[in-house]
């Protein structure tokens, strides 16, 4: 007498649950390199870079410019973690993991939503840090930007959640992060975070306007300066970061294919 196996259940969500994005977040605090590296780094870049005498007293939107140097700075660290966290797969590419997920109910969908809410969960802390820092260090902003400021800077950090789980699946490398560093900082320079675009010339503040970083230092300063097209903004962020989770959604689908 045979016995007919039970169908399996399907987890909800399709595996999306508070206890893996746990376990994952712990995790990654493991990597002390990662935790360092994103929380650490740009509020020492705010310190070196906005906040000698003549930035504090610079008044621009209702704060001073060491404060607009502290925004650009928390974006910074937020692209940096998010993009870290979401990279993080790259090692579980190395080790096999991806393809034993092939072999569980896991769905593609799923799998991209808990790194990308654990990627925000890293970047919601390095933007804390940071304004922390800056709040101590002779930063000036109206209350309402702090908070606007503060949120937006984590929040179209979203994009580069999906952006480091894209290239975590293109980069097979265990130090991706030595790779995307030196690309995100490119890709900070040429948006205009570091230095106003206007002030490189015309055709560089052309380019600059298709980054993502331009879309994401533009929104996150808005609050502040209110100035450039917050439309357009945001419209280039809900464009890269479609094109990013996209593409991370297909990478993953591939990858898993392999068995």
């Amino acid at each position: 007498m045979t016995t007919l196996a039970q169908p399996r259940n399907l987890p909800k969500f399709g595996g999306f649950s508070a206890g893996m994005i746990g376990l994952e977040l712990r995790r990654m605090i493991r990597n002390r390199r990662t935790v360092v590296f994103t929380l650490v780094m740009p509020a020492v870049f705010f310190l070196i870079f906005g906040t000698s005498g003549s930035y504090k007293t610079e008044r621009i939107g209702g704060g001073n410019l060491t404060g607009y140097v502290l925004i650009s700075m928390a974006v910074y660290g937020a692209m940096l973690a998010t993009t870290s966290g979401g990279a993080m797969v790259s090692v579980e590419r190395a080790a096999g993991w991806s393809r034993q997920l092939r072999l569980t109910p896991l769905k593609p969908v799923a799998y991209i939503a808990v790194k990308m809410v654990l990627a925000m969960i890293i970047g919601a802390v390095s933007v804390a840090v940071a304004f922390a820092v800056g709040a101590l260090s002779g930063a000036q902003l109206p209350a309402s930007a702090w908070i606007g400021c503060g949120l937006l800077a984590w929040a179209c950090a979203l994009v580069f959640a999906a952006f480091g789980l894209f290239m975590g699946y293109l980069l097979p490398s265990e130090n991706v992060m030595q790779i995307l560093g030196p690309i995100l900082a490119v890709l900070s320079f040429a948006g205009g975070l570091f230095v106003p675009a206007s002030e490189l010339g015309s055709t560089f503040e052309t380019i600059s306007k298709f980054t993502p970083v331009n879309g994401v230092g533009g929104i996150a300063r808005y609050p502040l300066t209110h100035d450039g097209n917050l439309w357009l903004f945001v419209l280039n962020v809900v464009a890269w970061t479609t094109v990013f989770a996209v593409g991370a959604i297909w990478r993953f689908r591939r990858d898993t294919a392999r068995v």
